[in-house]
């Protein structure tokens, strides 16, 4: 019987332990999920609950209520994983064994390595959405927000869902309008990056939207401290911004068992794996996805969903010994909700920008376009997750590579222009 390990419970590891289970019996594997904690957070959700969007309770979860039937889930931290030996050690001292190790231990927010983000402030006049407890702490802030300076902060790249924030600065403009307050307030967008966005189509038009809103925009800002009581960022190069309230997005790691395993990880904890076929570099028995591998794409649910379909297909053939599905090309897209019930999506890859046109087809959800249609679907998506991502469901139309139907190519533009 083969014997497959993944660890973590979240987006990646849930629906590859489906996604397995569907494809292997009970009697030819057995599939281990392990997770510190039983607790699953739709973590889109957490973008609505400081504007009173969501609740708490509406986007949490038991992890082992998402698992198919005949999928072990054990309640363990993870202390580290030798590959040498096919065994992962866990926090209580016990050892389990590999034939494949699925690594979707997603990443970590690290605050406390800031100076000062989490001093004097924190959770007072310095927040982050990024988890439950300072989304709620948020909630209670910006709802007696009234005049003043709010600055949105990334400290460090990469981060989960790098949309994110650029959603939040939209969503803060709408609800403060929609309290009547907007012009006592300023919003400032704070970004390491040379521009609103790391692909450079979506910037061009992502800054525009943030002029359009009044918001400002500071780039190349490389954060080195965080003064909460004094209301302050501070740059490595010594500008500084102030604030009223801040929202900051903290430096992401990858798991700290990760970082305890000799080969496994890069200097941040990241998982190096091929970015094709989602094998780890260090063994071939050993596969990651998700937040927690090092590739150059957004560390986003989309990406792990459709990592997910050419990962367990790859699990199956490395264990049937057939060559591995080298297809996935770095698929992503990602709901850009911009207020006032209206959303924009974005559909890229490793070599392609996010294009005009429509998704998934010609006849679908438009692209590089604010929608009420992609409010909706935005919307639909905690839905979608639960009841299809999460099972590891096929669902039609939808696949692991970029389709090319519906978007428009700068060679369809010319061609068109002639």
């Amino acid at each position: 019987m083969h014997r497959i390990v993944i660890l973590g419970g979240g987006t990646g590891g849930t629906l590859s332990a489906n996604r397995l289970r569907k494809m292997f019996s009970t009697d030819e594997a057995r599939i281990t999920v392990i997770d510190e904690n039983d607790v699953h957070v739709y973590q889109p959700g957490l973008l609505f609950v400081p504007f009173g969007l969501a609740r708490g309770d509406d986007i949490v979860r038991p992890r082992s209520r998402q698992l198919h039937e005949g999928i072990d889930f054990l309640e363990v931290g993870v202390d580290s994983i030798d590959v040498a030996t096919n065994c992962v050690t866990l926090n209580d001292g016990a050892t389990i064994g590999y034939d494949v190790l699925i690594v979707a231990t997603g990443s970590v927010l690290a605050p406390e390595e800031t100076e000062g983000l989490t001093g004097a402030g924190w959770l007072q006049k310095v927040f982050t959405f990024y988890s439950l407890e300072g989304a709620l702490a948020l909630e209670r802030a910006l709802a007696t927000f009234n005049s003043g300076r709010l600055i949105i902060n990334i400290v460090e790249m990469p981060i989960k869902c790098p949309v994110a924030p650029l959603e939040f600065a939209f969503l803060a403009d709408w609800y403060l309008r929609e309290r009547g307050v907007r012009d006592a307030v300023d919003i400032v967008y704070v970004t390491p990056l040379d521009g609103a966005f790391t692909k450079p189509v979506a910037s061009r038009h992502l800054q525009g939207m943030l002029e359009e809103r009044e918001i400002e925009l500071i780039c190349e800002f490389n954060t080195s401290e965080v003064d909460g009581a004094g209301g302050r960022l501070v740059s490595y190069d010594g500008r500084e911004v102030a604030f009223d309230l801040g929202v900051v997005i903290p430096v992401h790691n990858g798991a700290g068992c990760i970082a305890r395993s000799e080969g496994l990880g890069d200097a941040l904890g990241f998982v190096d794996t091929d970015p094709h076929t989602l094998q780890a570099k260090v063994a071939p028995n050993v596969f990651a996805l998700g937040d927690a591998t090092s590739l150059p794409i957004s560390k986003a649910g989309s990406v792990t969903d459709f990592e997910g379909m050419v990962l367990a297909r790859n699990v199956k053939r490395y264990l049937d010994g057939e060559p591995l599905d080298a297809s996935y090309d770095g698929h992503a897209n990602c709901f850009i909700e911009t207020g006032f019930s209206k959303a924009m999506l974005i559909d890229f890859n490793y070599d392609v920008e996010p294009l005009t046109g429509h998704y998934p087809s010609e006849f679908g959800l438009p692209l590089l376009k604010e929608s009420r249609l992609n409010h909706l679907g935005k919307l639909m998506f905690q839905w979608f997750y639960w009841h299809s991502l999460l099972p590891g469901r096929d669902v039609p139309g939808l696949h692991s590579s970029m389709p090319r139907r519906g978007k428009r190519f700068p060679t369809d533009v010319k061609e068109e222009a002639l």
